[in-house]
């Protein structure tokens, strides 16, 4: 009898607390829908946690669009340092309104305002100007990240831009064109080759195939009366999981409806508010990137400009991630490969790229994820300055916890230590060494696409345009699904007062259920069972998509008619022949040039080569170390003082170094000798360079290869320098680094201190 008895309780108390979920899952879905139409009232605006400001208006602009620049006024405790250098942030236009780069506390803006970075928005309307064009929409941008800039003489560079997503494509093209607007780049989830990717893990690169091409995204436009709606481009991001998008997100608020209320209602806000596009916009979108994916190949031109990443000339930072099925990370990074072709043809043109990999973060993670935000973008935003400083190169950027214990550990602060590991393109192929076999499939898709849009064109479009109006576009935005499905219940709903009442009573006398409860245990069974359900189904679906593509397009289908061209499959391989050659005739010709600051650049980056990482903290000490070295020089007088520390910078010379010590390694290292003439010179260039690795147990372990290569070329003592080299990064507070620095720099035996000598 007592089984019986607490079979029946634990019934009872299941369905009690299921009742009551029920009602408030029910009037949360009507709380979303009366959000939807509030949103929609207030005219949708950004949807930002932070108070902000309207600096300029792209309305007003002599070639207007519906952007605009924000100042993000700091919150109470945040205090705005004027000589950090400004964030601006810039969120996808790609469904969606902005807001998701400051959608919570912990965002993008958060992290920047809480680091004490000025911090602007570039925001849009709900609804294009007309006739905008995506180039009216980049020359906005450039006149707002030009206002920022000269709102911040102070600052230590340059603005640097965060492009979430497709704004990150839009950053990345901007520039190619205008390589003087911008300090440092980062690109998170952003695609710039649309057709890298695997089956398995990106399906939606075969939509374009399934629909014939881009001539779909021109006929909703031309019925909308020149306006494309937003909605089907996140109803194609919804398609992607329809277990999350058909049950566990309703089923998560319903298992969770206590708690998980406001967090609900706030994202819905912001996944509910769609924006639209003109006809042009989206048409140049779908066939230069989705379809065409010329961006990576330098064939997108706009009104006489060419679009070519090659001319990027800031640093780049690119955040992806491996649960990603929108923006993979081949689509993230295998553009390089493309443009560049090799690691060398980066340095041979001094730029910078920085990737981080993310294992399993989904895509809307990686913008609006809390832990996210206070991880990997509070470390992006930490080390900005130690990426513009880096050598030229290929890295990838790791995060670790910070041990309080390791060499120079009091240059980092936080719970964590960031890494620069060196990476090659062949790194980037062996990420998915299979991910590139469908571009040949792509380019049979990319010229199907073509004829189609051709065709439309001449024969279709002027008697859809004739029949398309804006009032019938309205009809159709409303009559959409994702659109109805926020309608269906709100306050306008005739059973919303009930619905309200009963969650109220509900609220004043919830009876939750033990988690331990049997049938509690069967609700969350099932649930698993319909999530993997769908999730089977999806992938059937994806996997059928596939190989009716595959049929259709590949070489036994239209494939046959119409083979993939060369240069759609071309890669970056005959740019690296070529920036192989001039970049050794170039290091040929400076190898025997410079003198004592060249020197240790070039020991710096030897060793970088040969151990493969450099730690954020020691590129902090290696900061230090220049920026002493120039206030001693500085402190110096006349002619002198220019000879003892050159015009150059020390980014100038990492980049002229690197080239060097890159396609012309042996004879750099030979030339040594010649840079650094005496003892002294060469004992404290050692210590200085590999202060900034840590590598100061190499260098006292007499049987390691590095310390006996160290006194073969330069014959000094190993033991002695990696003496001076703990000096400088001794444990205790950064300046007890530059101290040091200003120590050896100024001792008898030193160059800078001989010149001082001459001078007095």
């Amino acid at each position: 009898m007592s089984g019986t008895s607490d079979w029946i309780h634990d019934w009872q108390a299941y369905a009690t607390d299921a009742w009551q979920r029920s009602l408030l899952t029910l009037d949360t879905m009507r709380e979303r829908g009366n959000v939807f139409l509030d949103h929609l009232q207030a005219g949708k605006p950004a949807l930002l946690k932070f108070e902000h400001e309207l600096l300029i208006d792209g309305r007003d602009l002599p070639q207007p669009c519906n952007y605009a620049l924000l100042r993000i006024l700091p919150a109470d405790g945040d205090i705005v340092d004027p000589a950090r250098r400004p964030i601006v942030v810039i969120d996808p236009r790609a469904g969606h309104g902005p807001g998701i780069g400051g959608f919570k506390p912990d965002s993008e803006i958060g992290v920047a305002l809480r680091a004490g970075h000025p911090v602007y928005f570039i925001t849009f309307e709900p609804e294009p100007v007309e006739g905008q064009t995506l180039l009216d929409v980049a020359r906005a941008e450039a006149h707002f990240i030009e206002e920022v800039a000269r709102r911040h003489p102070e600052a230590p560079g340059l603005p640097a831009v965060i492009g979430n997503c497709q704004a990150g494509w839009a950053v990345a093209a901007l520039a190619a064109v205008r390589s003087d607007l911008m300090g440092p780049i980062v690109l998170n989830g952003a695609p710039l080759s649309y057709w890298a990717g695997s089956p398995e893990q990106n399906p939606m690169r075969y939509a374009g195939g399934a629909l014939g091409g881009a001539w779909m995204s021109a006929l909703s436009a031309d019925l909308g009366g020149d306006r494309f709606d937003g909605a089907h481009l996140v109803s194609n991001f919804e398609n992607l999981n329809l277990a999350n998008s058909w049950w566990d997100k309703y089923y998560h608020l319903y298992a969770n409806v206590d708690t998980e209320r406001e967090r609900f209602l706030d994202f819905e806000r912001w996944w509910g508010g769609y924006f639209r596009m003109t006809g042009e916009e989206i048409e140049a979108i779908v066939e230069n990137l989705f379809i065409g994916n010329r961006l990576a190949r330098g064939e997108v031109e706009m009104e006489g400009y060419r679009l070519d990443l090659r001319n990027i000339t800031a640093p780049m930072v690119i955040f992806a991630s491996w649960g990603d099925n929108i923006t993979p990370p081949q689509q993230a990074l295998d553009w390089i490969i493309d443009v560049w072709g090799s690691e060398k043809a980066l340095i041979k043109a001094g730029r910078t790229i920085v990737y981080m990999l993310h294992p399993k973060i989904g895509h809307l993670g990686i913008f609006v994820g809390g832990g996210i935000a206070r991880r990997e973008h509070e470390q992006i935003l930490d080390t900005l300055e130690q990426i513009v400083a880096l050598p030229p190169g290929l890295y990838e950027m790791k995060i670790d916890a910070r041990d309080p214990e390791a060499p120079l550990a009091a240059l980092e602060s936080g719970d964590y230590s960031v890494s620069f590991v060196t990476r090659t393109v062949d790194d980037l192929r062996a990420l998915n060494p299979e991910c590139r076999r469908d571009e040949a499939l792509f380019s049979t898709i990319a010229q199907v696409s073509e004829m189609n849009m051709r065709r439309y064109r001449q024969w279709l479009q002027p008697a859809v345009r004739a029949v398309g109006s804006k009032a019938l576009g309205d009809w159709l935005r409303w009559v959409h699904p994702l659109r109805q499905q926020h309608l269906a219940i709100s306050d306008l709903h005739p059973l919303a007062p009930w619905i309200k009442q009963a969650a109220d009573g509900v609220r004043e006398r919830r009876q939750t259920v033990d988690a331990e409860n049997p049938w509690l245990k069967w609700e969350q069974l099932g649930s698993r069972a319909i999530s993997e359900s769908l999730d089977r189904l999806g992938h059937q679906r994806d996997a059928t998509l596939v190989h009716w593509i595959e049929a259709v397009y590949g070489p036994h289908g239209l494939g046959a008619l119409l083979p993939p061209r060369e240069s759609d499959l071309a890669s970056g391989a005959a740019h690296a022949a070529a920036d192989e050659r001039e970049g050794r005739r170039m290091a040929l010709e400076q190898v025997g040039q410079g003198g004592f600051a060249d020197a240790v650049c070039r020991i710096l980056l030897a060793g970088l080569a040969h151990r493969g990482v450099v730690q954020r903290r020691g590129l902090v000490l290696g900061q230090l170390l220049a920026d002493s070295h120039r206030r001693m020089a500085e402190d110096a007088e006349g002619a002198v003082a220019a000879e003892a520390v050159p015009g150059e910078d020390w980014a100038t010379l990492l980049h002229r170094q690197a080239l060097i010590v890159t396609f012309a390694p042996d004879e750099a290292m030979a030339a040594l000798p010649t840079l650094l003439p005496t003892l002294e010179d060469r004992e404290q260039a050692l210590a200085l360079a590999s202060a900034v690795l840590m590598s100061e147990s190499e260098l006292a372990d007499p049987k390691s290869p590095t310390a006996r290569y160290v006194h073969e070329l330069l014959h000094v003592d190993p033991a002695r320098v990696a003496d001076m080299a703990l000096a400088l990064s001794a444990p205790g507070t950064a300046s007890t680094a530059a101290a040091a620095t200003v120590s050896i720099a100024a001792s008898p035996a030193s160059k800078t201190a001989r010149r001082r000598k001459a001078v007095a």
